[in-house]
């Protein structure tokens, strides 16, 4: 007997559902920052064993969208409830659980078993948590609900044991040896994208894509062209930064990430262009890959 499904991990902006994410796989597929909104897309990370091929996704945080982009977002957030043979939902120890009551009635309605997470325990008292457990049971009274800390991994193990439980009988839908779908360029993306979160202040991170031109490997070595994408002159110049200073730290840090990540030699050139406005067409957003499948 062979069990296989799709889990997907879906909940409001910077409830830490990435970091779960890298918790169950056990690889660093998703980009986890402090910054909401980090997760733009819908990410698979895949677990295999003998007898098992779990399929997680990460998706964005669903929110209100203010432009074009966020709404494809939230497509591949509500896609992720079509799909799921169980739907993990995260929330957190300070987030309102009316918050997204929208999405939320969605959840609701599911007839697939659906967890609910409150993560970051580590950060409340027992007698919170309870009163947060018992509002958490009316919203959503057929889910089951298990408080974690993703971070410190506490209770991600009996979340891992309870899915293996609910998985249905199914071949595997992927290769044994496949640990996410998304291919190499995705991920080198990710992490210049993950460094210019961490180095930049206010909108600039917001207004930011990241495309390769060119990724040729070889054996020992990986040759990368990155082109860093903003919307306005003004923002090149802050990413630049004075005499390419900044650009050449975002630059290093992303080489270093990425060489633990391929465990190869990186050689990384990275340039900035404008291209105005590229959250709100239709063509550039297809071009950066937020079409959901």
């Amino acid at each position: 007997m062979h069990k296989a499904g799709f889990v997907n991990i879906v909940g409001n902006p910077n409830v830490g559902k990435s970091t779960l994410m890298n918790q169950l796989v056990g690889e660093r597929i998703s980009i986890a920052t402090f910054k909401a909104q980090t997760t733009r897309h819908r990410i698979m990370g895949i677990v295999n064993t003998d007898e098992m091929q779990i399929v997680f996704s990460d998706t964005p945080g669903v929110l209100k969208p203010n432009y074009k982009m966020q709404e494809m977002m939230l497509q591949f957030s509500e896609s992720a409830l079509a799909d799921a043979d169980i739907l993990l939902y995260v929330t957190d120890v300070v987030e309102n659980p009316e918050k997204n009551m929208d999405f939320l009635e969605k959840v609701g309605k599911m007839t697939i078993p659906v967890i609910l997470l409150i993560n970051k325990i580590d950060e409340t008292d027992q007698k919170a948590l309870v009163s947060l457990v018992e509002r958490w049971h009316k919203l959503l009274p057929k889910a089951e609900i298990l408080p974690i800390s993703a971070k410190n991994k506490f209770g991600t193990d009996i979340l891992m044991k309870r899915i293996q439980e609910l998985l249905p009988e199914s071949p595997a839908f992927f290769d044994k040896d496949q640990l996410t779908d998304k291919p190499a360029r995705f991920f080198v993306t990710e992490i210049i994208r993950e460094k210019i979160l961490r180095y930049y202040d206010k909108e600039i991170p917001y207004s930011v894509e990241v495309a390769v031109e060119s990724f040729k490997e070889s054996d020992r070595q990986i040759h990368i062209n990155a082109v860093i994408y903003v919307e306005r002159d003004s923002q090149k110049g802050i990413i630049i930064g004075h005499q390419g200073q900044a650009l050449k730290k975002v630059s290093s840090e992303a080489r270093k990430s990425l060489e633990r990540f391929f465990d190869k030699k990186i050689f990384l050139e990275t340039f900035v262009k404008v291209d105005k406005d590229w959250r709100n067409s239709q063509k550039e957003l297809r071009n950066f890959g937020y079409s959901p499948e």
